[in-house]
């Protein structure tokens, strides 16, 4: 990934840096103090019998830790606490097999069907008092699908100790220290993955616990810190918040299901470009490619130190390698008809996960599994946040106009590879661009989405926009008490020969034509006022959509975009882990 020197990203290498030449200083970050444990069922949510988290090292820094304070720096760092011993280093799993996981769940179908159901681990969606609507169908009535993965980085078992987590930090509640969100386009041609680093700033919304009514008020930390503010719920609500992206679904995961599986398909070939070895993650591979199975596999998933900088940006980009080859590998024709094998996989599979209740049975993960295996390997595309270093290097921010970019374009159901360009283009000129009839015999219906997590909606927006209309013409336009919540200004219509009256109602308001939109979610001409338009009756210059109005129709380069098909993917080596 490229970020420029003067915005605080990534430094030109020289030498042989460390991750603390780069400001990931571990030796700031101790072990957390002594935390309550999850609430029975809580446990079970997050951290499940068999989890074993990913990479060894310190806590937070590059490597995630206790809450952190404006500063950066856990309680047990201000107070001086000693680095842990090799020993007692956190072992954390990753969250780059879950899509795999949903596959091979498919795959083993309905076996054993009502007593996978009871493995799985069912918890609230949202936890947030303002949730973003779902994604409007489009003209064939599809929806675009987006899902959020998250690994925990509980030790919780014995196994967990066993791998290498620290049994003082076994009944302190999880982190969400892996965080991916898989956006499957509407028409299921294309899929986006983009990972978030676990030590990115933002703000954690107000979250209320399920369980027992804990109230988690709003603040501002680590993104791993919003699991302990009442579950997985609440880092759905944080990821709504700071994307405006609505998150159909999550699925988070521990570790029991990663070594079955991996041997369950004969092994995953991965690639690195110099002989590494990282003691702490205990990956040790010689240069080229090599087919790693059980924890070799999990080496590979957990090491930070051995990859690029040492930070965890380099793990993120081997953990989407890692996604990309098992993926083709089952694609691949890779049999799973050992019965033993089968039934231990579709076992591991459901132990391991905990699912909103939306998709809490087997039926409903193996429909899922089959709309992802729709997607050719070729539009698979995964991604990194573009981000920027704060707080002198603890912490890491999005990367202005980047991030936004990449949100922008799944919020608009645009594949970040950049090919769905030319199929807009080439359909543009087929459809009607001039109004139905007159301007007052057409209905609009105008929405107030204002509103989000953190923001309350401006009071009588629906109503102003739509006297603006009735001024200009549009003697038929009203607005709608029906409550929203819209990252985005949006205009919908029903059917194709309405699409001059929608855009007759967006140049008269000055929005953007990439704002206009085919959608059977709708009966007549709707516009939904969003949140990036909170003031004035004509839609502010330089928005709509972020980038995608200024031309930009794929990820931006610092997004560090890797191809589902890309074979010929290899790691770099931090030069102080080669041997």
């Amino acid at each position: 990934m490229r970020h420029d020197d003067t915005d605080g990203g990534r430094q030109t290498q020289r030498g042989a840096p460390t991750a603390a030449d780069r400001g990931w200083d571990e030796s700031l970050y101790g072990e957390p103090p002594a935390e309550p444990g999850p609430r029975p069922g809580r446990a079970s949510a997050a951290s499940a019998p068999g989890t074993a988290p990913g990479a060894g090292g310190g806590r937070s820094g590059p490597d995630g830790g206790g809450p952190s304070g404006a500063g950066g720096e856990s309680p047990a760092a201000v107070s001086g606490a000693p680095r842990r011993s090799r020993g007692r280093r956190v072992l954390r799993w990753s969250v780059a097999v879950l899509s795999v996981l949903i596959l091979a769940t498919a795959a083993a179908g309905y076996f054993y069907y009502q007593h996978l159901n009871g493995n799985l681990h069912k918890d609230d969606l949202n936890l947030g008092d303002s949730k973003l609507h779902h994604s409007d169908p489009n003209a064939a009535g599809q929806t675009p699908l987006n899902i959020l993965l998250l690994g925990s980085d509980s030790r919780a078992s014995k196994e967990n100790v066993r791998l290498g987590g620290s049994r003082a930090d076994r009944d302190r509640p999880p982190l969400a220290d892996v965080q991916m969100l898989l956006h499957v386009s509407a028409n299921r041609s294309n899929m986006s993955v983009v990972s978030i680093p676990r030590d990115t700033r933002t703000t954690i919304p107000k979250c209320t616990d399920p369980d027992d009514g804990k109230v988690y008020p709003t603040t501002t930390d680590k993104i791993n810190t919003s699991l302990q503010h009442g579950g997985p719920g609440c880092t759905v609500a944080t990821w709504e918040e700071m994307t405006g992206i609505p998150v159909d679904h999550f699925m988070m995961i521990d570790f029991s299901g990663v070594v079955s599986m991996a041997d369950a398909v004969g092994g995953v070939p991965v690639c690195v470009k110099k002989n590494v070895h990282d003691p702490k993650s205990k990956l040790k591979l010689e240069k080229g490619t090599t087919v790693i199975k059980g924890e070799q596999a999990l080496s590979w998933l957990r090491t930070r130190h051995g990859f690029g900088d040492g930070t965890d940006i380099g793990r993120a980009r081997a953990q989407h390698m890692y996604m990309n080859a098992m993926v083709r590998q089952l694609k691949a024709g890779t049999k799973l008809s050992d019965p033993g094998k089968l039934r231990g996989l579709a076992e591991s599979a459901t132990k391991a996960l905990t699912v909103d209740k939306g998709i809490g049975t087997v039926k409903k993960l193996y429909d899922l599994g089959n709309d992802l295996k729709q997607v050719p390997t070729e539009r698979i595309t995964m991604a990194t946040m573009p981000w920027v270093y704060g707080g002198g290097g603890s912490y890491v921010v999005p990367k202005k106009d980047d991030a936004d970019q990449v949100f922008s374009l799944i919020r608009n159901d645009v594949a970040l590879d950049g090919k769905d360009k030319k199929k807009a283009e080439a359909s543009k000129s087929a459809q009607p661009t001039e109004p139905s009839r007159p301007k007052a015999d057409i209905p609009v219906s105008v929405m107030n989405g204002t509103g989000t997590s953190l923001q309350r909606p401006v009071t009588g927006r629906a109503g102003q926009v739509a006297q603006t209309l009735t001024r200009e013409g549009f003697g038929r336009a009203a607005a709608d008490p029906t409550p929203q919540s819209r990252a985005d200004t949006t205009i919908r219509y029903p059917r194709e020969e309405l699409r001059g009256d929608a855009l007759a109602v967006a140049e008269t308001l000055g929005i953007p034509e990439r704002l206009v939109k085919h959608s059977t979610g709708v009966q007549q001409v709707t516009l939904v006022i969003g949140a990036d338009w909170r003031e004035g009756t004509s839609y502010p210059k330089g928005d709509g959509g972020g980038g995608a109005d200024k031309g930009h129709h794929k990820a931006p380069e610092s997004a560090d975009t890797l191809r589902g098909d890309n074979k010929k993917a290899c790691m770099d080596v931090n030069p102080n882990y080669t041997w």
